[in-house]
C-alpha cells in the first residue's frame, strides 16, 4: 500500500472572511498557515490569494508573490497553485499565477458546472465587508466555466509547456469521462492524480457508495496509472477523507473545505486539521508521505524548477 499524500488547501475562494476569525486571508497569515501546515504533515500545499485590504479572492500575481517566497523559503511542501481560482474570474485572470510561478503541481477542474454557494448566506452573521453576502447570494445564478477548450489550454500552458502535473478536480461522474478524453489525446501525463469533490452544491453530494462506486469507474477507465484522493465540503470533510484512506487513497483537508474541527467548534488553523487527519492516516498503520516521497510518487519536476 503507497503512503498517504496530505493535501491542505489553505484558504480558497470560497469562505469570506465574517465566517471565521481563523481563516487566512492576509498575505502573512496565508504563509504562516500554510507552513505550519506542512510542519503538521501536509504534503500537498493547495493555495488561492486574497485580497490584502478585505479577504476577496484574488488573481492578482502580487498578491500570490505577497506569500509563495516565504512558504518556498520555510518549508518543502509541494506547492500546488489553483488554476479554478474563483468562479466569477474568467480563465485569463485564474492562470496569472500559475502562469508566472510555474509551480509543480495545479489544480484542474474537468468540467463547466453550477457552483452555487448562497445557502451560506442564510446564517445570522455581522458581515465584515460588503462584498461578503452579495458575492454568496448571487451564486445562485453562478456558472464555474471549464469547457474542453479551457481544459485543453490549460494542459498545453502549464502542463506541456511548463512542466507541471495536475491534480484533476472530479465534482461529477462525467468528469472522469471527460479525463479519459483528453488522456486518449495524449496530453495527460500518468501517474493521474484525481481528487473527488463532494459536497459543493452543483456537484456530487457526500455518499460513501458514490466515491466506491467511482473509484470502480476509474479503475476501469484508467487501470493502474491513477491515484485517488477525496476532499468533502463541511461537516463530512473527515468522514469522506477517513473513507478515502481506508480504502488506500489520499486525503485533502484545510480552510478553504470545512471550518469546523468538530461539530459546532471553528478549527483554530489548518495545520489542527492536518494533525487530525494525520492522527487518523496513521492510526490505520499507514504512513504519511514526505513532499519528496510525494514528488517521487507523482513524478513532479522538482521544487528547484518552480518560480517563487
Amino acid at each position: 500500500m503507497e503512503k498517504t499524500i496530505i493535501s491542505c488547501a489553505i484558504t480558497g475562494s470560497i469562505h469570506t472572511p465574517s465566517m471565521s476569525p481563523y481563516l487566512p486571508w492576509k498575505p502573512a497569515d496565508i504563509a504562516r498557515q500554510a507552513v505550519e501546515a506542512a510542519r503538521a504533515g501536509a504534503t500537498i500545499l493547495h493555495l488561492h490569494a486574497r485580497d490584502p485590504d478585505d479577504g476577496r479572492p484574488s488573481s492578482d500575481v502580487a498578491h500570490f508573490a505577497a506569500f509563495l517566497p516565504r512558504i518556498a523559503a520555510d518549508c518543502d511542501a509541494v506547492i500546488n497553485l489553483s488554476t479554478g481560482g474563483s468562479a466569477i474570474m474568467n480563465l485569463e485572470d485564474r492562470l496569472q499565477a500559475a502562469l508566472r510561478f510555474c509551480p509543480e503541481m495545479c489544480s484542474l477542474n474537468m468540467g463547466t458546472m453550477n457552483f452555487a454557494l448562497y445557502p451560506m448566506a442564510e446564517k445570522p452573521r455581522d458581515w465584515l465587508f460588503d462584498w461578503e453576502e452579495p458575492f454568496l447570494r448571487g451564486t445562485d445564478d453562478l456558472v464555474f466555466k471549464n469547457t474542453p477548450r479551457d481544459i485543453a489550454q490549460i494542459l498545453r500552458l502549464m502542463g506541456q509547456e511548463r512542466g507541471a502535473r495536475f491534480e484533476f478536480e472530479c465534482y461529477d461522474i462525467s468528469h472522469l469521462y471527460m479525463l479519459k478524453h483528453f488522456v486518449d489525446r495524449g496530453m495527460v501525463q500518468t501517474p493521474i492524480f484525481i481528487q473527488f469533490v463532494f459536497g459543493v452544491l452543483g456537484g456530487m453530494g457526500p455518499d460513501p457508495d458514490t466515491l466506491d462506486h467511482l473509484i470502480a469507474l476509474a479503475d476501469k477507465l484508467f487501470g493502474e496509472d491513477y491515484m485517488f484522493s477525496v476532499l468533502a465540503a463541511g461537516r463530512y470533510q473527515i468522514p469522506m477523507a477517513t473513507r478515502a484512506a481506508e480504502l488506500g487513497g489520499h486525503v485533502r483537508v484545510g480552510l478553504e473545505d470545512n471550518l469546523m474541527i468538530s461539530r459546532g467548534v471553528l478549527a483554530r488553523s489548518n495545520a489542527e486539521q492536518v494533525t487530525q487527519i494525520r492522527e487518523i492516516v496513521e492510526g490505520m498503520g499507514r504512513t504519511v508521505a514526505t513532499p519528496s516521497e510525494a514528488r517521487d510518487m507523482l513524478g513532479l519536476k522538482g521544487a528547484d524548477q518552480v518560480a517563487v
